[in-house]
C-alpha cells in the first residue's frame, strides 16, 4: 500500500520539475530573443549605410550584382508616393504603435481559410524592421524579432522618420532600392517628379516588386490602382482632371471619376472602403525639382485616432 501511495507523488514531482525546466528554457529563449534586437536609436539622426536585404541580394548576385540606391529626404519624395504607400501598405500607420493587431488577426484568418500558415498583416514599421535587419525567410522566430524591432523603431523614431527610412530602403526591383532609384529605374525621373499614376504603380508593386513590378499589368493590379486613385481624390491630393488622367494611365479608362464632394462611403467600389486615411491638405504645394539639399521637407500630417 505504501509503495502505491508513493508512486503518484513521484510522478507529480517529475511533472513539476519538467514544467519548471520548461519555463526556465522559455524564459531563457525570450531573453536571447530580446538581446538579439539591434539598437535603433542612431537611426533618428543617421542614415543606414546598408541593409540586410541589400547584403542578401549582393551575396546572391555575386559579381553581377549592381546596386541602384540613392538617399533622398522625405521632402524630396513625391507626396503622391508617400500617400499611396500609406494607403496601400499600412492604412493605420499614424494610429498604431508599430504593430496593427487587427490587421494581423484579419490576415491570419484569411490565410487559414486559404490553408496558409503565414501570418501577414505587416505594418510599414515591421517591413522597415525586416528590410533593415532581417531576411525575407518566413519563420515564427523571425516574426517575433520583427515585432520586437518594430516596437523599438517606434520608441526611438518619429512616424515621419520611419516613413522616410522605409521609402529609402524598400526593394523595388533587381538591385533597385529606395524611391529615388525606383523612380529613375522605372520612369526615368526623380522621386520628386513622379505623377500620381507613377506613384500608384510603385505603391502597388510592394511588397513583391518582382511579381508586381510597375510594368506588370493585370486586372487585380488595375483594381488596386483604381482604389488608390480614388483615395487620392477623396483626400484632396488630386482634382477631377488629374483623377481622369490617372485612371487612364493605370489602364482603367472605363472607370468613372468621383463626383464633386463625393463621400468615401460612395466611392464606387464594390466593397466597403476603409476608414478615412491620414489627411493631406490640398493647399500643400507639390515640390518642384531642386538641387538644394537644405529644402525643408514637406510633412505628411498625422491623423487623429
Amino acid at each position: 500500500m505504501a509503495r502505491r501511495r508513493r508512486a503518484p507523488r513521484r510522478w507529480l514531482r517529475i511533472i513539476g520539475r519538467v514544467i519548471e525546466v520548461g519555463l526556465i528554457l522559455v524564459a531563457f529563449g525570450l531573453l536571447l530573443l530580446w538581446c538579439s534586437v539591434p539598437s535603433t536609436s542612431a537611426l533618428a539622426t543617421e542614415n543606414p549605410t546598408t541593409t540586410a536585404f541589400i547584403d542578401l541580394r549582393r551575396q546572391q548576385g555575386g559579381k553581377d550584382f549592381k546596386l541602384e540606391w540613392k538617399w533622398r529626404p522625405i521632402g524630396k519624395i513625391s507626396r503622391y508616393l508617400r500617400a499611396a504607400i500609406i494607403y496601400a501598405e499600412d492604412y493605420n500607420f499614424y494610429r498604431h504603435d508599430g504593430v496593427d493587431w487587427d490587421a494581423i488577426e484579419s490576415a491570419v484568418e484569411s490565410n487559414l481559410e486559404k490553408g496558409s500558415l503565414s501570418i501577414g498583416g505587416s505594418t510599414i514599421t515591421q517591413q522597415l524592421a525586416k528590410n533593415l535587419y532581417l531576411s525575407p525567410s518566413r519563420s515564427f522566430i523571425r516574426k517575433l524579432r520583427e515585432l520586437l524591432i518594430a516596437y523599438s523603431l517606434e520608441d526611438n523614431l518619429s512616424k515621419q522618420r520611419i516613413l522616410e527610412l522605409y521609402l529609402n530602403v524598400v526593394e523595388w526591383g533587381d538591385g533597385v532600392f529606395g524611391a529615388e532609384a525606383a523612380a529613375r529605374h522605372w520612369f526615368g525621373k526623380s522621386a520628386q517628379s513622379l505623377t500620381p499614376a507613377e506613384a500608384i504603380r510603385l505603391a502597388i508593386a510592394l511588397p513583391n516588386p518582382f511579381k508586381r513590378a510597375p510594368n506588370v499589368h493585370s486586372a487585380d493590379l488595375t483594381k488596386k490602382s483604381v482604389r488608390l486613385t480614388r483615395l487620392l481624390r477623396m483626400q484632396g491630393l488630386i482634382d477631377e482632371a488629374q483623377e481622369r488622367a490617372t485612371l487612364d494611365a493605370v489602364g482603367a479608362p472605363e472607370a468613372k471619376t468621383l463626383p464633386a464632394r463625393k463621400r468615401a462611403v460612395d466611392a464606387g467600389s464594390d466593397e466597403a472602403p476603409p476608414p478615412s486615411p491620414p489627411p493631406v491638405p490640398p493647399s500643400t504645394p507639390e515640390p518642384t525639382p531642386s538641387t538644394s539639399s537644405g529644402e525643408e521637407p514637406i510633412t505628411t500630417p498625422e491623423a487623429t485616432p
